[in-house]
């Protein structure tokens, strides 16, 4: 049986795909970090196969199951697409990999100007976690963006990555302005993003002020955004009280695969936390980052045992009606 038909591991990979590579590349991103160069490595080649997968999934589902390939790029959900090929990108460029890294941001800048309007079209309110994807994407184009240009040298795109880190703080308030509270309690795990999209975003400034101060000599720019970079992480953190409180109040019990939505949230509050403060001048806060690295790997470990129990179950499930 090849690939395109089994519809319903290709539409899993399709659909759920992008938040793993998300959840594991920001993962190995932190404990790259934090110097757990090893271990980054198994997880960076977990990254890549998965977003392997997905790819080919979604090529698949472009030839036999169309129709619901399009209406699933409508959804917010698509956007893990986007943001998953930048963390994938940005993870390699820390290795020094930056063609690789250039052709995934060249990538997921055409998925993202495909994506964004086909989502937008079909927009819905109140919003819920997912919505914030579409922050979360944009954001992530702006990270690897100023990655690139600091480390290839390109000053114009070190301007370019400040449109869509503008962009993305400005999807950020939208979405918040119509977002439900009660997804707190009731939210299957992507209610998490609330947070991380803000994580990213402080992430995202940090690296732009980082492009603008070194690629253009703008000390009193990059200061700005430096100083920025730190307000969104502090709009971020304040997001942590209410999300592990809502956690502690609401067990969820099952498996939902939108759980790796709060994988990527947690990974990022590390990923952002070595970067934002060092850019303002503020060290200290790269202790919290060594620090929340660890419960992110757990929570990684724990969703991607219930990834693999689940994915085994809906196996035997189905060779047992076969059988039958």
């Amino acid at each position: 049986m090849t690939w395109s038909q089994r519809p319903a591991q290709r539409d899993l990979a399709a659909r759920a795909g992008g938040a793993v590579v998300m959840g594991t590349g920001i993962v190995s991103t932190g404990l790259a970090l934090d110097g757990q160069t090893l271990l980054s490595l198994v997880l960076l080649g977990l990254t890549a196969l998965v977003w392997c997968i997905v790819a080919a999934a979604v090529a698949a589902a472009a030839l036999a199951a169309r129709g619901a390939l399009l209406e699933h790029a409508r959804t917010p959900g698509a956007l893990t697409w986007v943001a998953g090929t930048n963390v994938l990108g940005a993870r390699l460029s820390l290795l020094g990999w930056d063609r690789a890294a250039a052709a995934l941001l060249a990538l997921a800048v055409a998925l993202w100007l495909v994506l964004v309007p086909a989502v937008l079209s079909r927009w819905r309110t109140p919003t819920v976690g997912l919505s914030f994807l579409l922050a979360v994407a944009t954001e992530s184009v702006a990270v690897l963006s100023a990655r690139l240009a600091v480390t290839d040298g390109i000053r114009w795109l070190a301007l370019a990555a400040l449109v869509p880190c503008a962009l993305g703080l400005l999807f950020y308030l939208l979405v918040l302005a119509r977002f439900d509270l009660r997804q707190l309690g009731v939210g299957a795990g992507d209610h998490w993003i609330a947070g991380g999209a803000l994580a990213i975003a402080a992430l995202a400034v940090a690296r732009c002020a980082q492009a603008v101060s070194v690629l253009h000599g703008r000390a009193g720019e990059g200061s700005a955004l430096a100083t920025a970079a730190l307000a969104v992480w502090a709009a971020a953190a304040a997001w942590l009280p209410a999300l592990l409180a809502a956690e502690l109040v609401r067990r969820r019990r099952g498996f939902d695969e939108r759980r790796w939505s709060t994988v990527f949230p947690l990974g990022m509050y590390a990923a952002c936390s070595f970067a934002a403060p060092g850019a303002a001048g503020i060290g200290g806060l790269a202790t919290f980052a060594r620090v929340w690295i660890w419960p992110a790997f757990a929570a990684w470990l724990l969703v991607a045992a219930a990834s693999v129990r689940a994915f085994s179950l809906g196996r035997a499930a189905v060779s047992e009606s076969k059988k039958a």
